[in-house]
This record gives structure tokens, sequence and C-alpha cells, in this order.
């Protein structure tokens, strides 16, 4: 695979259809934010095509286009890709761990959040940059699919459990769609079982 610039990409709506809840929406974070990387088995009309962010990959088209070497990029990533992938998938790693992603669609109005006292649930400012990056090398996941950290915290995308100054949780758009927001939350692991990470979730819901 190659990698395309975004002025080269072909046209996208018959390889990544809109509007689409969870992962599917990772081309649409990638248009929207430009926060990601565009792949094809060649630069013109190709016949198989890859978007990346984070750690998450979707492949669309033939995956008789590919050679297992291709995928070389990808290694170490969550694939999301049709069952006929499986073959060039199996060729290109020496290990593949299926993973099933259920997906839920908020669809009721967001519950008022409700922290536990002393905490404040809020939105992320720049300002905040050093308190993600304090969660540590575990939560990087979280900021992947924004760049990193200050893009996270600058995105206006994310709400935060505070505590004198300290995040604890947080919770933010991972995927941002076109319709949908595909949402990721994490909770620093001495403050579970305290509904951190659905207080943030719920602010971050009514927000949306």
């Amino acid at each position: 695979m190659i990698e395309l610039l975004p002025s080269r990409l072909p046209a996208l709506a018959r390889w990544f259809p809109g509007g689409s809840p969870g992962v599917a929406a990772l081309p649409e974070h990638v248009i929207a934010t430009g926060r990601g990387r565009w792949w094809a088995d060649r630069a013109v009309d190709p016949r198989a095509v890859a978007v990346s962010s984070g750690d998450h990959v979707l492949l669309r088209g033939d995956p008789d286009a590919m050679t297992p070497d291709a995928l070389a990029p990808f290694a170490r990533s969550y694939v999301e890709a049709p069952a006929r992938f499986l073959p060039v998938l199996g060729g290109g790693f020496q290990r593949i761990d299926p993973w099933e992603r259920m997906v839920y669609v908020h669809q009721g109005p967001a519950l008022a959040a409700r922290p536990a006292p002393g905490v404040t649930v809020r939105r992320l400012t720049p300002k905040d940059t050093a308190a993600v990056v304090a969660l540590g090398p575990g939560a990087a996941w979280i900021h992947r699919t924004w760049g990193g950290p200050e893009q996270l915290a600058s995105s206006g995308l994310c709400r935060g459990a505070f505590h004198r100054g300290r995040a604890l949780s947080l919770a933010c758009t991972y995927f941002l769609g076109s319709r949908y927001e595909d949402v990721a939350a994490l909770v620093d692991p001495g403050h579970r079982r305290q509904h951190l990470a659905l207080a943030c979730v719920t602010a971050l819901c009514q927000a949306a």
C-alpha cells in the first residue's frame, strides 16, 4: 500500500459511506480533523484503499489487489474489514486476534452528570494538556486519534473529571462523524467505581 496525500484522495463515497456509527465514522473523522492517513494499492484508479487513525484501520475494496507485505504499516493495529480480507490479513501477520466491538447508539436525552463531592466535570482546554499527559502512557490510546494530548485538550470535544487540578477521568469524541460521534472514556485506575467516567460521558453527550 502507498500513502496518499490528501490532495490525491480518490472519490470516497463508494469506499466509505458517511453517517455510520462506531469505528465506521473513522474516515469522516480523518477528513474533518486531518488526524489520520490514507492508503491505496495505487494512486490512480485504486482497487483497495485503507484509512488509519490512532490504532485503528479500515480496509475496503478488492483484497486480491493487496499483497501480505503491503499490510506492514498496519501491524499492531485494530483492523476493521470485510471477511474477504481474512486470507490476505492471515498472510501478512503471524497472529490475528478476533475482536468483537459492540456499538451502542445513544438515542435518549442525556441525564445530568453527578460527579462525586469535590470533583468538577468540565470541558478541557489547551491549558489541560499537562493533566492529560500526567495520566501516563497507559492512557495514550485515548488521544492518538487526535494526534496527541495537546490536540485532544484543544479539540473542545473532551470532558474531564478534575480534583484539585488533577484529571481523574476523561471522555472524548474518539471519531468525529457527520451524524455520530464515537465516544471513548477512561478513568485513573486508583479512582474506579466512583462513576467518574459515567459523569464525563454524560457531560459529553449533553454537549453533543
